[in-house]
């Protein structure tokens, strides 16, 4: 049991991580779709396609550049590790706004 408990937590580290690396995604996704003019509700989507269930996107405009940050949570292993909080993930990035200059 006890070999099966340190491995649900291992498991349950490792979803951790691949959350975190999916929310970075979805900010630099939103971010770059945002700075080359795509609409916003266009963008966020995309970015909600790639960010873990449950987050949410939020953009700000200034000076020129665009920031987004994502936020949202991994659900926990239950069982022995139902006592313990849910590990809030947050991501945010940062992109020039491209100027478009027609010939």
């Amino acid at each position: 049991p006890l070999l099966v408990g340190v491995t649900l937590g291992l498991v349950w580290l490792l979803a951790v991580g691949a959350g975190q690396v999916r929310a970075v995604d979805a900010a630099r996704e939103t971010a770059r779709a945002l700075a080359r003019g795509d609409d916003q509700a266009t963008a966020v989507a995309r970015g909600l396609a790639v960010a873990p269930d449950g987050a949410q996107v939020a953009v700000s405009r200034s000076g020129g550049e665009v920031h987004v940050t994502v936020t949202g949570r991994v659900a926990g292993p239950g069982g022995l590790f139902a006592h313990l909080p849910t590990p809030r993930l947050r991501a945010e990035a940062v992109a020039a706004d491209e100027e478009v200059t027609l010939p």
